[in-house]
């Protein structure tokens, strides 16, 4: 009786992040905004934070739970501020390259080409990942028009973005990352 399988432990663990999304969801916004002075950043961090969380043991977190979701809030906005200040050359090299004219028919092939083997990887993912990672990144929707198009929560929209987002680096060849 005292042991629980591992379906007691994900149950509790869905019980403990469903408490923390009502209970800190706005206020882990808040935070990771003062950061990373982005809304839809910021619900990233956020939804990252509680995957991790769902990750956790939940007796080991369950007493400091607030303490404990503020820090890793804090930690991953840093994370996402750090990966960005690393990427700003390749894109001031980007629009150097596009600030020459206009692009060779080579490059539009190329890039084409890519766009095109990495929406065959997106196919791979479950249909619902896969239609919010379009509508975020080919149509440009915020996260509360992909809810209203596809009347999920705006949370479990982060969540499926986070989560696609998350399977398509583990599949995608280096080359295309």
């Amino acid at each position: 009786m005292g042991v629980k399988n591992e379906k007691d432990m994900a149950e509790t663990s869905s019980e403990l992040v469903e408490r923390a999304i009502s209970e800190f969801e706005s206020p882990l916004i808040g935070y990771a905004k003062t950061i990373v002075h982005d809304l839809d950043r910021a619900r990233d961090v956020v939804q990252d934070t509680f995957i991790r969380l769902y990750q956790q043991d939940a007796g080991k977190v369950s007493d400091g739970l607030k303490s404990w979701l503020f820090t890793v809030c804090r930690n991953r906005a840093l994370d996402v501020l750090r990966k960005e200040k690393r990427m700003v050359p390749m894109e001031d090299e980007l629009m150097a390259s596009r600030d020459s004219g206009v692009d060779s028919p080579d490059t539009i092939t190329s890039d084409n080409e890519r766009v095109e083997l990495v929406k065959s990887y997106l196919a791979r993912l479950p249909e619902n990942q896969a239609t919010v990672i379009i509508l975020k990144f080919e149509k440009g929707y915020s996260y509360q028009e992909i809810s209203d198009e596809t009347g999920l929560s705006t949370g479990n929209v982060g969540f499926l973005i986070h989560t696609g987002m998350k399977r398509l680096r583990e599949i995608l060849p280096d080359d295309l990352q």
